[in-house]
């Protein structure tokens, strides 16, 4: 048995087909109104919640605590990153970042731990997260953190491999005859995307640690046999009806300045932009790294993002 696959103190891949998952610092959920021990911190309420049990799809709720129980809430559905290997919301990070943005928007989070690849490649993670949606509708009348859900109002987002996700449980939703709850808006937060053809940045740091471990996530996640340009990497390869992308909601793309993948986001505004996505709107985090929000949930550039994905969320 051989190490074929790494990530340094994330995961370890090998021959026979054993993986090996280092977990970082965990939170658990809190009943109880908590601020996470930050002074500055607002307060908020988590729980964990069974999606599917048969395919071990589970999530975690946050609800925020300076509400009135007669307003209606909007819902935001997100999706972690981690190239689809890694990555949870359980995760201190993603805990910190979505339960304060529940309450800085005065939403209700639902945050999805879909199955993860190289067990599951894609297209699993689509189905998982779209099957979330379904949940929610079903979940509306009986939940009882769900009895302040504005069904019309659900945003969807992610980081990373989730920003990629949130595209594609978009198409599917469009897709369906019958939509599970209205999709009002996209947040995609430094989207992990990619193409056999490499961007311009991508070729000047060939063999880099970076252009590696892109490879290495996109190789075990997409279908055996699959090349960068399976349409789960490269959305171009979708070929998506002109129906479809009329059809899209409002779409605010988060890049960070010094982020490997800005190009990719960059990329994929223009991209939805000139398919006719009639509103799309990229927005710069200047000096920070990938997925900054994560690794630093209480920084200032955090609290920035939480204020402007409150506010697209307010003004649709």
């Amino acid at each position: 048995m051989s190490l074929i696959a790494e990530s340094p103190d994330f995961l370890q891949v090998y021959s026979d087909g054993t993986v090996k998952r280092f977990t970082p610092e965990t939170a658990p959920p809190s009943l109880e109104p908590s601020n996470n021990n930050n002074p500055n911190g607002l307060l908020f309420r988590s729980k964990d919640v069974i999606i599917d049990p048969l395919k071990s799809i589970t999530g975690r709720l946050f609800l925020p605590s300076s509400v009135s129980s007669l307003e209606k809430l909007p819902v935001l559905v997100y999706f972690h990153g981690g190239g689809f290997c890694i990555g949870s919301t359980t995760w201190l990070g993603y805990h910190v970042f979505l339960g304060e943005l529940s309450a800085t928007s005065k939403s209700i989070v639902l945050s999805v731990d879909y199955r993860l690849a190289p067990e599951h490649r894609l297209p699993t993670a689509y189905e998982d997260c779209y099957a979330a949606l379904e949940w929610l509708r079903d979940q509306a009348s009986i939940e009882p953190w769900f009895q302040q859900a504005d069904l019309s109002r659900v945003f969807l987002s992610g980081d990373s491999a989730g920003g990629n996700i949130a595209h594609h449980v978009a198409v599917r939703t469009i897709q369906k005859w019958v939509c599970p709850v209205k999709i009002k808006g996209i947040m995609a937060i430094h989207p992990y995307f990619g193409s056999e053809k490499r961007t311009e940045k991508e070729m000047e740091e060939e063999g880099s640690g970076d252009v590696k471990s892109n490879d290495m996530f996109w190789k075990l996640s997409i279908p055996e046999g699959s090349d960068r340009d399976y349409f789960g990497c490269n959305y171009e390869k979708a070929n998506l009806p002109e129906r479809i992308w009329s059809k899209f909601p409002a779409i605010e793309v988060y890049v960070a300045g010094l982020d490997f993948l800005k190009e990719r986001g960059v990329m994929y505004a223009e991209f939805v932009k000139k398919n006719g996505v009639k509103e799309v709107k990229v927005v710069e985090a200047k000096g920070e790294k990938h997925i900054f929000h994560v690794l630093g949930p209480e920084s200032d550039a955090t609290r920035l993002l939480q204020s402007q994905m409150s506010q697209f969320m307010k003004t649709h």
